[in-house]
């Protein structure tokens, strides 16, 4: 098996995730200049927890990102941040689209989130068994 893996003080490790967010009542408002804003803002808060965008995108009334972890990183944490920073944030620079949301919300209140890896479950599984056989 080959990782990408990252380094601690005391720790190797290889933790990444794939995290959705949906528009509130999947409003299609991410245009072109919000999604890049929107991008930005998610790179710079990630920054601030130590977590890597390894991938991001938008459609017109979601985003998709890849993103490494640090072990110490408190997800929902992190996740709570990027949805309320992005959401203050995009509503207070692009205004017009107040029109299409409502009560200070942008962010559908659930997310999806995924562990991923570089190797399947079955090659770790695998893997396992065959330690004691050597």
């Amino acid at each position: 098996m080959k990782y990408r893996i990252d380094k601690g003080c005391h720790s190797v490790y290889c933790i990444q995730f794939h995290l959705i967010f949906c528009v509130k009542y999947r409003r299609k408002v991410l245009t072109k200049e919000i999604s890049e804003r929107l991008k930005e803002l998610i790179v710079e808060i990630a920054d601030k927890f130590g977590v890597r965008i390894i991938e991001q995108e938008t459609d017109k009334d979601h985003i998709h990102m890849l993103f490494a972890s640090k072990p110490a990183v408190t997800l929902s944490k992190f996740i709570n941040s990027l949805k309320s920073v992005t959401s203050r944030m995009i509503r207070k620079e692009f205004p017009e689209i107040r029109q299409y949301l409502w009560k200070d919300k942008f962010w559908s209140p659930s997310y999806f989130l995924a562990s991923v890896g570089q190797v399947t479950l079955d090659d770790v599984k695998k893997y396992v068994e065959n330690q004691g056989k050597k």
